[in-house]
């Protein structure tokens, strides 16, 4: 199965490192956040990845060159103006014929995307959104009413929420629903959910999305105490 690494992006947000450096090339514990992506998809048995790319792509083929190192294929697609995301993937268009996979190149995430497949084909859906299940307590306790009669408290209740993480599953005929420079969450998947056509793969494992300078400082300083807890074996 063809997956699709969308790792074109300027990472703006992430400025100063990304001035000179793609996001998904930014290093976390001694190697980029793309290689996590990869080594991941490879955990799954996907090892047929085609990465697009543009701001400065040539750091990425250099690292990555044709996958065989890392133990998979990879192809690349580049960018020479901004796409955004479902227009990244729209020179495909008649040449997917199965089933195939699109996610980000500089999220941190285990989720195991076989699982995810065999929920996709067992539904018939034409899209498949994975849903990172997030639980988030209030500070305060919450008080239930009937009326103006209060008949309860709630101390501090938990907040689920089901995150878009940007991880997808289509079939090819989604590609009939691309127009180019559009993107996914934005314009194809609301056109999608109208038609009763998309599906939620809820997850509760691993996923991060590295948008900010504050979350990229803290996955380094954590990535370095992994490291240091490592060499000293505790």
């Amino acid at each position: 199965m063809k997956v699709f690494v969308l790792a074109g992006g300027e990472g703006t947000r992430l400025r100063p490192y990304t001035y000179s450096v793609p996001k998904p090339m930014l290093m976390l514990g001694g190697k980029p956040i793309l290689q996590y992506v990869i080594e991941n998809l490879k955990r799954c048995g996907m090892r047929d990845i085609i990465l697009t790319v543009g701001y400065a792509h040539e750091q990425v083929s250099d690292y990555f060159g044709d996958g065989n190192k890392f133990g998979v294929k990879i192809e690349y697609s580049i960018e020479k103006e901004k796409m955004n995301t479902a227009g990244s993937i729209l020179p495909y268009k008649g040449k997917v014929k199965d089933t195939f996979a699109v996610m980000m190149g500089d999220h941190l995430t285990n989720i195991n995307l076989s699982d995810m497949v065999k929920f996709h084909k067992k539904s018939g859906a034409i899209a498949t959104i994975a849903l990172f299940r997030s639980k988030m307590p209030l500070e305060y306790g919450v008080a239930q009413v009937n009326g103006t009669k209060v008949v309860g408290f709630v101390e501090k209740p938990l907040l689920e929420h089901l995150y878009n993480t940007a991880i997808y599953l289509f079939e090819p005929e989604v590609f009939e629903h691309i127009k180019p420079k559009e993107d996914f969450g934005k314009d194809v998947l609301p056109r999608l959910v109208a038609s009763g056509k998309v599906q939620g793969y809820v997850f509760d494992d691993v996923w991060f999305d590295i948008g900010r300078v504050s979350d990229y400082e803290r996955f380094v300083e954590l990535f370095s105490v992994i490291k240091l807890t490592g060499d000293l074996k505790f």
